[in-house]
């Protein structure tokens, strides 16, 4: 079975680490991770991620405006998007939902949750295309 590829875009370095570790050793993903949105477009045109994890707050270019750049690449509006943030208000929700995202999970997350939300998302993602 061919790994499904996903891309982490967050700040903290050690919650990059453990997203990729805890994924990878699942046998089921190849992980590229970002500390940062700004080389967002160029990583999503080399990697061609199948899902993207985002973080909202990120220095420079925040979560919401990574958004607004992969919706206005031709190969990043077909990427679905899981934001992971501790930002867990009802505001925030919205205006992550606004931006196309598919789902929504607010710092700390449990590995088999993560899992499960990427796997119906993929399922998704397949099954419409």
């Amino acid at each position: 079975m061919e790994k499904r590829r996903v891309l982490v875009v967050d700040d903290e370095e050690n919650l990059r680490k453990l997203l990729k570790l805890n994924l990878e050793g699942t046998g089921k993903f190849t992980v590229e991770t970002l500390a940062n949105a700004k080389d967002l477009i160029e990583t999503l045109h080399m990697f061609k991620p199948e899902v993207i994890l985002l973080d909202l707050l990120l220095p420079g270019l925040g979560g919401l405006e990574a958004c607004e750049m992969l919706n206005r690449d031709p190969l990043g509006q077909g990427v679905p998007i899981i934001v992971l943030s501790s930002l867990a208000k009802d505001g925030d929700k919205r205006a992550a939902y606004g931006k196309g995202v598919v789902d929504y999970l607010v710092k700390p997350i449990e590995n088999d949750d993560l899992v499960a939300k990427i796997e119906k998302v993929l399922l998704n993602k397949d099954s419409s295309s």
